[in-house]
């Protein structure tokens, strides 16, 4: 049986070497962590299909307007992203990964993935879906941990 603290104990070392490995990416890439996070958070609303906002993506980031201005200028220059007028109200403005950013992407992260799908052949579909409900629920749990702190 695994108790609690060695469950923390390992989403910590994998917190630690996803992060090793998403540094020597930005390494190679020529880029800040910051634009890292950020390239990977306009990502994440790509797949969800709710494109960010310039807003949105400082809010999720906990930035400064001109310091994901910054941000978004060194990602659009680096030709990873594209600020566009929504198609449905052009006052507002939506974030848009280039191909060219989800090529590297997945370049770099194809190792990655099939690392994990190897190690992960030995367990059953019952085994995943509990895994996924255990990631899920540390997901929440930090994101509600996180957003106390904020007030705190």
């Amino acid at each position: 049986m695994v108790d609690n603290s060695t469950l923390v104990r390992l989403l910590r070392q994998l917190t630690v070497e996803t992060d090793r490995f998403a540094e020597i990416f930005g390494e190679k890439q020529q880029m800040h962590r910051t634009d890292l996070n950020a390239l990977a958070l306009i990502m994440d609303a790509r797949w969800s299909g709710a494109p960010l906002s310039p807003g949105r993506l400082a809010e999720a980031m906990h930035m400064s307007a001109s310091a994901t201005t910054s941000v978004l200028d060194r990602l659009e220059a680096s030709g990873h992203v594209q600020r566009t007028r929504s198609a449905h109200d052009r006052r507002k403005v939506e974030l848009h990964v280039h191909d060219k950013a989800l090529e590297l992407g997945r370049a770099f992260f194809t190792p990655l993935d099939a690392a994990f799908t190897a190690a992960w052949s030995e367990f059953t579909d019952e085994d995943k879906a509990v895994i996924g409900r255990f990631l899920a629920a540390s997901i929440t749990a930090t994101v509600s941990v996180r957003a106390g702190l904020k007030d705190s």
